[in-house]
């Protein structure tokens, strides 16, 4: 998976086919999409530069608001691990790279019908990175999915998740 989009309750179905329309717009006619055991939850495996996945949906939303109706959130994935806490933490390391010597994080956990507790996840992966934390004005997100016995992670700047109706409102100023 490379991509976790959500929706409401229910919804998965119309929501699949809004992913599939959207993704054939974009360049990838055999994007590999499925419903997850979690309402709501949807894993996505495009071909597509993810970061440009984003920012077709965001020139849809501004363009042609109405094609969107059912995805609440796009969510980046980078790479996807057990949910095991030393995989999740070196799977972060190896993806660091991208944070500068001064540059700051925060880390921002979903978790689903995990016994990994937040606090520990928090705890392993900032002992291993010796840059400074930040929570109200970091230069990166590191942003970790739980979904039972898989872990998607990203560490994209700030603000890169996508809140389809955030965006809605964002344009409509």
């Amino acid at each position: 998976m490379n991509l976790i989009i959500t929706c409401q309750r229910n919804l998965e179905e119309v929501t699949i086919l809004e992913i599939q329309n959207m993704l054939e717009r974009f360049g990838d006619t055999e994007p590999i999409i499925e419903k997850t055991i979690f309402s709501g939850i949807i894993e996505v495996e495009t071909k597509l530069d993810i970061m440009k996945v984003l920012e077709n949906f965001k020139e849809i939303i501004e363009d042609e608001p109405w094609l969107i109706k059912y995805c609440s959130r796009v969510i980046p994935i980078q790479v996807e691990c057990e949910s095991k806490l030393d995989e999740i933490r070196d799977n972060v390391n190896s993806l660091s790279s991208i944070i500068k010597k001064n540059d700051t994080y925060r880390i921002t956990i979903e978790k689903r019908q995990s016994s990994l507790h937040t606090s520990e996840i928090i705890s392993s992966v900032a002992d291993s990175l010796s840059n400074k934390v930040s929570l109200e004005n970091s230069d990166w997100e590191i942003v970790i999915q739980v979904l039972r016995n898989k872990t998607g992670i990203s560490i994209i700047p700030p603000n890169t998740i996508l809140s389809v109706e955030r965006q809605k409102r964002v344009e409509l100023d």
